[in-house]
């Protein structure tokens, strides 16, 4: 007896809409045909990994208060006013540019005498210079001026900066966590496919530092930057490609 050689006809569905129209059942949570069809496009790896980056201030402002009060109001503005041209002269002096100096002046009369006080502000990226000159102004001027305590904090700029080394850093970790894991089931890492930043957190004060025992004693300028010191936390979902053993000999 003669045999008929069968025929078959394949088709690649490239659209759910099209395996409705032939009749195939999608139930639902179940892969398409398509997906059926191509196993090695769903080869994956999904990670997840976090990581944490602390940074100190990188500004400090410091308040330095002059005032003077006399029954005539030249001699007022004449004792702030040499006062403050030495404070300002000393700052220019330590390398702070103008735009980081900010000072006001107030006038008032005060019962029969007439209060002159002036406040220079001054911001400084440098805090070995901040220490000195603050040194500097408490030995050579008397208790008149009033040397106030650094306020530290962090600029904007600095923040991102935290934020976007933290994201990283836990993309990488993400990396190394994936790579383990294929070398372990002796798969080949290739590139991510999906990376999704999934939890922050942002906390003042390095958490290994110990509260000061005695609250009435002031804080030293490094227990100050300790406690205005920004931890960022990141947490990170990535999907990795799996490269089949035949594309990773082709790439290499």
């Amino acid at each position: 007896m003669e045999i008929t050689p069968a025929q078959v006809f394949a088709a690649l569905l490239t659209d759910p809409e099209k395996a409705k129209k032939l009749g195939w059942p999608l139930r639902r949570g179940a892969r398409s045909p398509v997906a059926a069809a191509t196993p090695q496009d769903e080869r994956e790896v999904q990670v997840s990994a976090s990581a944490e980056v602390s940074a100190p201030p990188d500004r400090a402002r410091v308040c330095v208060l002059v005032a003077s009060r006399k029954d005539v109001a030249l001699q007022a503005k004449c004792s702030v006013s040499r006062r403050l041209d030495y404070i300002v002269q000393s700052v220019r002096s330590h390398g702070v540019s103008e735009d980081n100096i900010t000072v006001t002046k107030d006038f008032r009369r005060v019962e029969s005498a007439y209060h002159m006080e002036a406040e220079a502000s001054i911001i400084f990226d440098d805090f070995s210079k901040m220490e000195n000159l603050c040194n500097l102004l408490v030995e050579k001027l008397d208790s008149s001026v009033i040397v106030g305590s650094p306020q530290f904090y962090h600029t904007t700029e600095a923040v991102e900066n935290i934020r976007r080394q933290a994201c990283l850093r836990a993309v990488a970790n993400s990396r190394r966590k994936a790579f383990e894991v294929c070398r372990l089931l002796g798969q080949s890492l290739g590139r991510p496919l999906i990376i999704r930043e999934e939890e922050t957190k942002e906390n003042e004060g390095l958490a290994s530092e110990a509260p000061t025992p005695d609250n009435t004693k002031p804080l030293t300028i490094q227990q100050q930057i300790s406690n205005t010191s920004v931890t960022v936390y990141s947490k990170v979902f990535v999907t990795f490609e799996l490269k089949s053993k035949e594309n990773f000999k082709r790439n290499n």
